[in-house]
């Protein structure tokens, strides 16, 4: 057992000044440290002015598999980054073996993230997720619109989400990825979802996230019309977007990106009770515009923030994240925005994710950062930790530390 006594404390949903924690592998009791102080006495860690406590940090949408990328891609416009992703594909994913993975896990653990959810397309990042202290979500993508090739598709992903089964650890969730839907037919969506059903596996997919993804599955036409007819022979979108939700009703499901949804569409996000994954930094370096939170808060939808992966963003650090949505929601009052932000990455993110972890809270996993700043604690603490980052001294994981 450990009782830690910090000069401020984050719950998750709120600041508690001079409150500690006191934990096993999970929180057993918050309380101010006056209190723990008479109760434990030597057994106290103290951690001292400008010592912060606050939960994990949680990624919920991350591809490990193009953590290569540096330069290599084309930013500015989604098709024209699109192209050179078909065109450096092979190259980067050779360039990043599980030493690559490994290392930008490492680097989300240093940056106080304790959880994620990594969109496997290829099952070359599962030896380092499995291995990995984090809880992960893995979410093996499925993709493919070919109705031709429907069995050989599905094969392959059920050989990747079979591996990902056999891995036996705490906190390891084989989950299901939906790429799209443009890119995979209704019958393998719907055989997926089954399974998914059956067998109480999370579910992720990508939905509206350009203008071109809007005009093909609207018009079949638009910049992704050349990119089907000359690529896969297609002239038609593989479903609209209402059919699309319509197959995920009753299957919760985190949907990334959604910054071109229709009224009607949001709607359906709302009564399927399925949660958005603001991913800004890559939103803009795609050209592809800034979700429109006022539009979600009006239709009570649940939003959390990712960072997406490398081959469409600089870092994997959600500070960072949060601090460009942060300013790219300017119309939002600041200090309720900040405190919105950590709620997204911490609570709401473990609650869209089935994690017991978010909150230090009693009952909930003991997955806690600690860390420092150099100024001086106040109410508009939230703020402050995004606009000057602390320093992140230990993270623990289940109540163990992994770091520090």
């Amino acid at each position: 057992m450990k009782i830690l006594l910090p000069d401020a404390l984050l719950t998750g949903t709120s600041l508690l000044r001079h409150h500690g924690i006191v934990f096993d592998k999970t929180i057993l009791e918050v309380a101010p440290n006056e209190v723990l102080r008479e109760r434990y006495g030597s057994k106290c860690q103290e951690l001292g002015e400008g010592s912060v406590i606050m939960p994990g940090l949680i990624n919920p949408h991350v591809h490990l598999e193009f953590s290569a990328n540096r330069s290599t891609l084309t930013y500015g416009g989604f098709m024209p980054w699109l192209n050179s992703v078909i065109a450096s594909r092979d190259e980067l994913i050779n360039e990043c073996d599980d030493t690559c993975i490994q290392k930008e896990i490492e680097e989300m653990l240093s940056h106080g993230i304790t959880a994620f959810g990594a969109v496997s397309s290829y099952g070359y990042d599962l030896n380092a997720a499995a291995a990995c202290p984090q809880k992960v979500v893995f979410f093996n993508e499925l993709i493919g619109s070919d109705p031709a090739m429907a069995d050989a598709l599905y094969a392959n992903f059920q050989e990747r989400l079979f591996a990902s089964q056999t891995v036996k650890r705490e906190g390891f969730h084989p989950s299901i990825a939906i790429h799209s839907p443009y890119s995979v037919h209704r019958v393998l969506i719907q055989k997926a979802l089954k399974y998914a059903q059956e067998h109480e596996l999370r579910v992720t997919a990508h939905f509206m996230e350009s203008l071109s993804e809007r005009e093909w599955l609207d018009e079949n036409g638009g910049d992704f019309k050349p990119f089907f007819v000359n690529f896969l022979k297609q002239h038609h979108a593989a479903n609209t977007p209402a059919e699309f939700l319509s197959y995920f009703k009753n299957v919760p499901t985190l949907f990334t990106h959604v910054i071109h949804a229709s009224n009607d569409e949001l709607t359906q996000l709302q009564e399927g009770k399925h949660t958005i994954i603001h991913c800004p930094i890559s939103n803009r370096l795609l050209g592809n515009g800034a979700l429109d939170l006022e539009r979600l808060q009006a239709n009570t939808i649940r939003w959390v923030v990712g960072t997406d992966g490398l081959s469409s963003n600089y870092t994997l650090d959600l500070f960072e994240e949060m601090k460009i949505a942060l300013f790219m929601h300017h119309s939002q009052e600041l200090i309720a925005l900040a405190q919105k932000l950590w709620q997204s990455v911490t609570a709401d993110a473990a609650e869209a994710l089935k994690l017991n972890c978010g909150k230090i809270v009693p009952s909930y996993d003991a997955d806690i950062v600690i860390a420092q700043v150099d100024y001086p604690i106040s109410d508009q603490l939230p703020l402050h930790l995004l606009l000057r980052p602390p320093l992140i001294e230990s993270v623990y994981i289940y109540g163990e530390k992994v770091k520090g």
